[in-house]
C-alpha cells in the first residue's frame, strides 16, 4: 500500500494545534507528554537525514498513544465539563485518534531515511573516515601501472 506524501511539518502542526487546544481540559503530564514528543518532531525536521531523529519521534508518538489514553480516561469528569472544556476534551480526543495515522506517515518517512534494522538503503558517494576500505588512486590505468605526468 503506497501511502501519499504527508510532510512531517504537517504532521507536527496538526499535532500541535490539536494538543494546545487539548491543554485547554488536560494539565500536568498531558502537555508535557505531548509537547516533549513535538519538540523531538521539530529535531526530525532539522535533521532530514537522522535516523535517530525520526526513531525517537516515532517511539515517543507510540508511547503517547497509550499515555494519552490512560491520562484522558483518568480525568476526564463528564458532568462538570463547561463548553470550553468539553471542546478541549474533544481535541485532545481527536489527537489520541489521529496518532496511529501519524505514526503510518512517520514509520514510512523512517523507512525512507533507511532505519530499518541499521540497514541503510541507499549507499552514499562519499567515503567515511574510519572505512576500512583503502582509497583507490585514480590515476591507475586499466593495465596497473600508474601514469607519470607528462610535461609539455
Amino acid at each position: 500500500m503506497e501511502l501519499p506524501a504527508v510532510n512531517l511539518k504537517m504532521i507536527l502542526l496538526v499535532h500541535w494545534l490539536l494538543t494546545t487546544w487539548g491543554c485547554i481540559t488536560f494539565s500536568g503530564p498531558y502537555p508535557w507528554a505531548n509537547f516533549t514528543i513535538l519538540a523531538v518532531g521539530v529535531w526530525a525536521v532539522a535533521q532530514r537525514d537522522s535516523v535517530d531523529a525520526i526513531s525517537l519521534f516515532l517511539g515517543g508518538l507510540a508511547a503517547t498513544i497509550f499515555l494519552d489514553i490512560v491520562h484522558i480516561s483518568v480525568f476526564y469528569r463528564q458532568a462538570s465539563f463547561t463548553d470550553t472544556q468539553r471542546f478541549g476534551a474533544g481535541m485532545a480526543i481527536l489527537s489520541l485518534l489521529l496518532k496511529p495515522l501519524s505514526c503510518c506517515f512517520v514509520y514510512h518517512m523512517y523507512r525512507e531515511r533507511g532505519g530499518f534494522l541499521g540497514l541503510s538503503q541507499e549507499r552514499s558517494d562519499y567515503q567515511t573516515i574510519d572505512s576500512p576500505e583503502a582509497p583507490t588512486d585514480p590515476f591507475v590505468g586499466s593495465d596497473g601501472r600508474g601514469h607519470s605526468p607528462q610535461g609539455y
